[in-house]
C-alpha cells in the first residue's frame, strides 16, 4: 500500500494520546468509585464481563479514529477491477510463412482457431475488429460484437507475401481512431476503453518499423499485447526444393509490448496459442490498476462508529 499524501500519517499520533486521555478518564472514575465504597462493591459483583464490555465501544471508537487519520493519507492499492475496453482489435499476420506446419495444423490455422477462442468469451460489450497484414495492412472486419459476423472475416483471411507489423499497428489505430488527425499525447497504457492484440510469426520487412508504430500507439494511451508465434525450428517449404527459416523477431514485440505498456506473449505451439487467447480475455476483462482506497476506510471508520454507538446503547441506554 502506498500514500498519496503520507505527511498526514504524523496524525495517528492522536490515536496513542486518545488511549491515553481514555486510560486518564478511567482513573479518575475508579477513585470517585473508591470514594462510594457501596457503589464500588456494585461494580465488583457485577463481574469481569461487564468490565470487558464497558471497553468494546471505547475501542471501537479508538480504532474509527485510526482509519480515518489512515484515510487522511490517501492510501492507494494495487486492486483487480474491472476494465472498459469497448474495442479490441486482433492484428493477424497473414504472410505466407504463416503456412509452416510446425504448428499444428499450421500456424495460420492454430492462429484462426485461437482468434474465434478469444471472440467467444469476449464479453458481449466489447466490439472486436479484425486486421490483416503482410506486405500491406488492412482493416477486413470494422469493430462489431456479432460474433458469427467475427467468425466469417477470420475464416476469409487469406494469406500474401511480406510482413509488415507495423503497418498492422498503424492499421488498428487508425480502426480505433478513424477521424483522428494530430492528437495531444496521454501517458503510455491510459487509454481504458481500447487495446490491440497483435500475432505474428516473422520479422517486418516492409512498411513501419514496429517499434516506430508503437510510439505512435503509446502516445494516444493505447497497449499493444504482442503475440508471437512458431518454433526455432520453424521451415517453410518454398515449393521449388527450398525451404526457408522463419522465426519471430521477439526482440521487435517485446520492445513494442513495453513501449506501450502491453504484454508479450510466445506460443510454440495451438494449446499454448489458445491459452494466451483466454489469458488475454480475462486480463481485458479485469485489470491490476494501483487505486486509491480512501473511501473504503472512511466507510469503515463510519461502521466502526456505528457499531460501538449501537452497542453503548443497547448495553448502557446511552450513545456514548
Amino acid at each position: 500500500m502506498t500514500f498519496l499524501w503520507p505527511q498526514a500519517l504524523w496524525f495517528l499520533l492522536l490515536v496513542p494520546a486518545a488511549v491515553a486521555a481514555y486510560l486518564l478518564i478511567l482513573r479518575r472514575k475508579r477513585k470517585s468509585a473508591l470514594a462510594y465504597s457501596h457503589l464500588g462493591m456494585a461494580r465488583a459483583a457485577a463481574g469481569r464481563g461487564l468490565v470487558i464490555r464497558r471497553h468494546i465501544p471505547a475501542a471501537l471508537l479508538l480504532s474509527a479514529l485510526a482509519c480515518m487519520l489512515v484515510a487522511l493519507g490517501r492510501p492507494a492499492a494495487v486492486v483487480t477491477l474491472p476494465t472498459q475496453h469497448a474495442t479490441v482489435i486482433l492484428a493477424l499476420d497473414v504472410s505466407t510463412s504463416m503456412q509452416a506446419d510446425d504448428v499444428k495444423p499450421t500456424r495460420i490455422a492454430a492462429a484462426q482457431a485461437a482468434a474465434k477462442t478469444f471472440i467467444r468469451g469476449a464479453p458481449r460489450s466489447t466490439h472486436v475488429g479484425i486486421v490483416a497484414f503482410a506486405g500491406s495492412a488492412a482493416l477486413v472486419q470494422p469493430p462489431t460484437n456479432h460474433r458469427e459476423t467475427l467468425y466469417a472475416a477470420v475464416d476469409r483471411l487469406e494469406l500474401d507475401s511480406g510482413t509488415a507489423v507495423g503497418s498492422g499497428i498503424v492499421a488498428s489505430l487508425k480502426a480505433i481512431f478513424p477521424e483522428e488527425t494530430k492528437p495531444a499525447p496521454v501517458p503510455p497504457g491510459s487509454h481504458g476503453s481500447a487495446a490491440i492484440i497483435l500475432l505474428t510469426d516473422g520479422e517486418t520487412n516492409v512498411g513501419y518499423e514496429p517499434l516506430d508504430a508503437a510510439r505512435l500507439a503509446a502516445e494516444r494511451g493505447l497497449r499493444v499485447y504482442t503475440v508471437g508465434v512458431g518454433t526455432l525450428e520453424g521451415e517453410l517449404n518454398t515449393g521449388e526444393g527450398w525451404t526457408v527459416k522463419v522465426s519471430v523477431d521477439e526482440n521487435a514485440l517485446k520492445g513494442v509490448a513495453d513501449i506501450t505498456r502491453g504484454e508479450y506473449f510466445f506460443a510454440a505451439n495451438a494449446p499454448d496459442l489458445s491459452r494466451i487467447y483466454e489469458s488475454l480475455n480475462s486480463r481485458l476483462v479485469l485489470e491490476k490498476s494501483e487505486t486509491e482506497v480512501t473511501a473504503l476506510l472512511a466507510g469503515l471508520a463510519a461502521l466502526f462508529v456505528l457499531l460501538g454507538a449501537g452497542l453503548s446503547l443497547l448495553w448502557f441506554n446511552r450513545v456514548l
